[in-house]
């Protein structure tokens, strides 16, 4: 027994010296400065809402609710999850129900519109102009997010959001997890 652990104790003298650790339960130290890539690439990243028309938005909400368990706002629903690329950082989805006819869908004539999660949106939209996509409105910034819209070739309008979910996260609120 008294073998291991000296043959234990060698070993982990030795690792502390080819790690520049000062003691066994204390981490590795290094003299290189880690470098660490933050990607930029402009691209859509996830969903960030679903959102569509009912005869009467109160009534379809409490629905879910009560029969799907969604927790429900004055808005509709949140999801939270985390993002696979940041482990720590918490992402939202927003899950909204209009009255029909609301203008917020439109130039649509469709029943819903969905939110697309991007990074690097102003890169982004300026990629989809050169591409002749369709964008029917200025950038309007919030504290939450920055936000655009488009048309894809079947009429559907798309709500393209580069989120600040820190804010999100902030502003608190009963999330679907």
């Amino acid at each position: 027994m008294y073998h291991f652990i000296f043959k234990f104790q060698i070993l982990s003298i030795c690792l502390m010296i080819f790690t520049g650790c000062d003691h066994p339960s204390q981490p590795a130290t290094s003299n290189k400065q880690e470098i660490i890539s933050v990607d930029t690439t402009p691209r859509i990243t996830g969903i960030g809402g679903i959102f569509f028309y009912s005869d009467d938005p109160q009534k379809i909400k409490n629905w879910y609710s009560e029969n799907l368990g969604l927790i429900t706002d004055e808005y509709g629903a949140v999801f939270e999850f985390r993002n696979a690329s940041e482990l720590k950082e918490i992402n939202y989805l927003r899950w909204s129900v209009f009255q029909t006819g609301d203008p917020y869908l439109k130039p649509t004539s469709k029943d819903f519109m969905i939110n697309y999660r991007v990074k690097n949106i102003d890169a982004y939209v300026a990629q989809l102009q050169k591409k002749g996509v369709k964008v029917l409105d200025e950038m309007t910034t919030y504290e939450y997010g920055k936000f655009i819209h488009i048309m894809d070739i079947d009429g559907n309008k798309i709500e393209l959001w580069e989120p600040v979910d820190s804010v999100l996260t902030q502003m608190g609120g009963s999330t679907n997890k």
